[in-house]
């Protein structure tokens, strides 16, 4: 999968990442290693944000989690450039497993999220679709708000998008990438009427709670979303 399949925003340059006007942090260090992924160990590449406080939390975290090392920050003009070398020897990171149960747009921002910034540092992620959920596997699928905002989804929808997050079909695709193992709950499917011929990605497994214990057990950090 391209970066501009998966994130939906071209790279500047062959190491160069540029995600000034977004500022959902997820989203940029993804591109981030689809950039890593060509090239050798060693390698420096450039990483320009704008000088939000959480980006800049959260692109020393990640260098501190992966390994890689920072060589230094710099403000350039409105923007503030990372100089991120590449390292052969990743540092290890323990298992996530995670249970989502509930397919709201809001509600899905969290466990996606959390999703993407563990896989992102190297993190082992299982996740594993349950009840109305399940929906959100589906082709078809296009997250809402619930109760009375429903009718102000789109807005929300268009408001997420300029702050630069991804769709959730998106995201999942990405995980695809990243090697997550996508697991949907088989009982559920037949009560919401989803088939295996709905589902949008390969590889997604029909499963039930036995076999999502698995996974937990292998996990070190464990995730419930109702």
């Amino acid at each position: 999968m391209s970066s501009e399949e998966a994130t939906g925003t071209g790279r500047t340059e062959a190491q160069v990442v540029d995600g000034r006007g977004r500022s959902v942090s997820t989203a940029i260090l993804f591109e981030v290693v689809l950039v890593m992924e060509d090239l050798p160990a060693g390698t420096q590449i450039l990483v320009l944000t704008d000088p939000l406080p959480a980006l800049d939390s959260d692109v020393r975290a990640w260098c501190k989690s992966t390994g890689h090392e920072l060589v230094g920050v710099e403000h350039v003009g409105e923007a503030r450039r990372y100089a991120v070398r590449k390292v052969d020897e990743r540092q290890s990171s323990p298992g996530w497993a995670i249970v989502i149960s509930n397919p709201g747009l809001e509600e899905l921002l969290s466990p996606l999220g959390f999703a993407l910034a563990a896989a992102l540092t190297g993190s082992r992620v299982a996740l594993y679709f349950q009840g109305p959920a399940v929906r959100v596997l589906t082709r078809s699928f296009s997250e809402k708000l619930g109760g009375w905002k429903r009718p102000f989804s789109g807005i929300a929808r268009r408001r997420l998008e300029n702050m630069g997050h991804p769709t959730p079909h998106v995201k999942l695709r990405q995980l695809s990438h990243l090697g997550a193992k996508v697991y949907i709950c088989g009982p559920s499917m037949g009560h919401f009427k989803v088939t295996s011929a709905d589902i949008l990605l390969p590889g997604v497994q029909v499963a039930a709670y036995p076999t999502f214990v698995g996974e937990m057990n292998a996990a070190g950090v464990h995730v419930f979303l109702q």
